[in-house]
């Protein structure tokens, strides 16, 4: 496969993991907005939430990209990878915020709740995304014949035995 096709496939991949994190963080609020009032919210929650989720996913993709440039999963650290996710959750927070309050400082005031909220479901959205990354590049690894070497092995390099259980 190409290079930017993969890559395209790998941000749309993000940017749907990241939508069912939202969708289901709106299902979360619309039910508890249920059990609290009765009634159902006026705002379509996880539609809305699994939007912004979408859009973070692949902003997010586009950030990593950039900043770690070829790194493989296995060579990313799961603290700075959540900080990258906590830092894009931050910035679109308040490119919302800004372009909402149009200058009322009254409405800003809200951004100091909701703005690290984000920036934490963001970091943990990252954190998610890696996990489920790294066990599936795990899974490809398990996946080999008798034929041919692991994925990511070249020909006829071995494995190193393990000595004294270590």
């Amino acid at each position: 496969m190409k290079t930017w096709l993969r890559r395209v496939r790998g941000t749309l991949g993000m940017g749907l993991t990241w939508a069912v994190a939202g969708g289901a963080a709106g299902t979360i609020i619309s039910l508890g907005f249920l059990v609290r009032t009765g009634s159902r919210p006026d705002a379509p929650f996880p539609i809305m939430l699994g939007a912004l989720g979408f859009v973070a996913g692949v902003a997010f993709s586009g950030v990593l990209r950039l900043v770690e440039g070829r790194r493989r999963f296995d060579q990313m650290s799961l603290s700075r990878f959540a900080a990258w996710g906590a830092a894009v959750g931050f910035a679109l927070s308040a490119t919302f915020f800004l372009a909402v309050s149009r200058g009322d400082l009254a409405f800003l005031r809200y951004f100091v709740v909701v703005g690290p909220v984000v920036a934490v479901a963001a970091a943990g959205c990252a954190a998610g995304s890696l996990a489920l990354a790294r066990k599936a590049q795990d899974r490809e690894l398990l996946e080999t014949t008798k034929d041919g070497p692991a994925v990511g092995r070249p020909e006829g390099e071995l494995r190193k035995p393990l000595r004294n259980g270590r």
